[in-house]
């Protein structure tokens, strides 16, 4: 099965759990956009994490579309909070994952998008700063139709 998250412009429900760095589960829910321009893909997201009080995160990404194996693409994205993460999704069979680091300011973590069917994933990830884990979070993602 060919993989639709981010290989198709689309927009993506997600809802599952946000876990602060103390453990604490959160219940949070997202939407994703994905947008295909003939020099770059487009990923806008907001991810909303309902603790007290709720606090919403918004990512913007520029994505380079693959090359000709369709495996490999470079991303970037930019924050007052992060920094300028850089990253590369890495298709594995039915798995996209991505990594992603920023030197300036020590964040790191990975994603593993695992595809259920062509309108799901699953997504399981971390956000470290050097050796401390500050978030991580398990997902499902519902495309809209």
């Amino acid at each position: 099965m060919a993989h639709t998250f981010l290989f198709e412009p689309a927009v993506w429900i997600a809802t599952g759990t946000f876990w602060r760095g103390d453990g604490e589960p959160l219940e949070a829910v997202g939407r994703t956009e994905i947008a295909h321009r003939e020099q770059c893909w487009l990923l806008s997201a907001t991810l909303k994490v309902l603790g007290s009080p709720p606090v919403e995160f918004v990512h913007a990404y520029l994505i380079e579309p693959p090359g000709p194996d369709g495996g490999l693409m470079k991303w970037t994205f930019e924050s007052e909070t992060f920094g300028k993460l850089a990253g590369t999704y890495v298709v594995v069979d039915r798995a996209i994952v991505s990594l992603f680091d920023c030197d300036s300011s020590g964040f790191h973590g990975t994603e593993h998008l695992g595809q259920l069917d062509a309108d799901h994933y699953a997504t399981v990830g971390a956000l470290l700063q050097n050796d401390k884990l500050i978030y991580s979070w398990a997902m499902r993602l519902a495309r809209e139709t």
